[in-house]
């Protein structure tokens, strides 16, 4: 069989129903990879390391042989990684990091073995390039705005039931986007790889609906070009009486660990105020977890207003409706009468 490079697009499509297979080293791995992609690296951290530093002082022949000699003790656990994986029809994708040596030496490795092999052509390299660029592309989105606890996350999976594509911002990133979002969540992506994910999902989606959110989500960013883009687009702003949202956060937040919610009080302290924030810790501290959130709500409520004072085009995109329930399947129904009435 023959090995065969093939473009971004080609790997994209192809990745759907075959593994794909990153050879970068294991730190190169951990810090950003294509989505989905299996760990299956050629060299270690350290060897990569010293296969590089025998490239600059000696030359490219030395290093193929510091290379080689790692990599012949390796052949046969590598080959038995990817069996089992199990891959489809016997198809791998491979991908280094420029898409040269260290996919070429695996993808003649499984090639050799039977698999056919096919190698993402200027490798993760060329797949960040790819990415960034998705970021200054148009797309046809609406934007579901609410105070916080309005259960928009809830209802844009609801309405994502009815075949109306949906891009999850905070599912991506793994955090839910105020102070106290990561709480109970495991450690967010690196950035890198947040932007990975999202460049895919904003492939397959041209249209869709997602959340209002700062561009800062936890510790990530969204990428400023699709933020700019963002801001622009159509808003949908649900109000929902402010007893039905806090139950709602009482029902989110309401059992998690009080000092993981102190811990969080305390980051907003500066913007919250000491007379608040005293009083909304005394609070946790004493297990009065409504009266708590009753103040934390408000002050995400005055945030939430102030940011929206300062949208310039705010008068422009800003569509409003009302429901006295943060019931998903409900506020589905009404949003989509509300998108036909005008």
């Amino acid at each position: 069989m023959a090995i065969k490079k093939i473009s971004i697009l080609d790997f994209i499509s192809l990745s759907s129903t075959h593994p794909v297979f990153d050879v970068r080293s294991p730190g190169e791995y951990a810090h950003a990879h294509f989505p989905g992609a299996n760990s299956l690296p050629l060299f270690s951290d350290e060897e990569r390391k010293v296969v590089g530093t025998e490239y600059k002082q000696k030359g490219k022949q030395p290093a193929i042989k510091t290379g080689l000699a790692y990599f012949g003790t390796k052949m046969k656990d590598i080959v038995e990684q990817v069996e089992k994986i199990k891959p489809h029809n016997n198809v791998v994708l491979i991908n280094c990091w420029r898409g040269g040596m260290r996919s070429t030496g695996i993808a003649w490795l499984l090639d050799l073995y039977g698999y056919e092999v096919y190698v993402l052509t200027g490798g993760y390299k060329a797949f960040r390039t790819w990415v960034l660029q998705q970021f200054e592309q148009e797309y046809e989105i609406k934007v579901l705005g609410g105070y916080t606890g309005s259960a928009k996350t809830e209802l844009l999976q609801t309405i994502k039931e009815k075949d109306v594509n949906i891009i999850d911002l905070e599912g991506l990133a793994m955090h839910k986007g105020s102070a106290f979002g990561g709480i109970g969540l495991p450690k967010q992506p690196t950035q890198e790889m947040f932007e990975n994910k999202l460049a895919l999902s904003l492939f397959s989606n041209k249209s869709f609906w997602l959340e209002d959110e700062s561009q800062r989500i936890g510790s990530l960013n969204i990428p400023h070009s699709l933020w700019k883009t963002i801001r622009n687009a159509p808003l949908f702003f649900i109000e929902i009486p402010f007893s039905e949202r806090l139950a709602f956060i009482l029902n989110q937040y309401g059992n998690l660990d009080v000092e993981k919610l102190i811990e969080a009080t305390t980051r907003i302290q500066k913007r919250l105020g000491p007379l608040d924030t005293t009083t909304a810790i005394n609070y946790l501290k004493e297990n009065k977890i409504k009266e708590a959130f009753e103040i934390l709500l408000g002050y995400y409520d005055k945030q939430y207003i102030k940011a929206m004072n300062k949208r310039e085009n705010i008068k422009n995109i800003l569509q409003t409706f009302s429901s006295n329930t943060i019931d998903s399947e409900e506020n589905k129904q009404k949003l989509f009468s509300f998108l036909k009435s005008i």
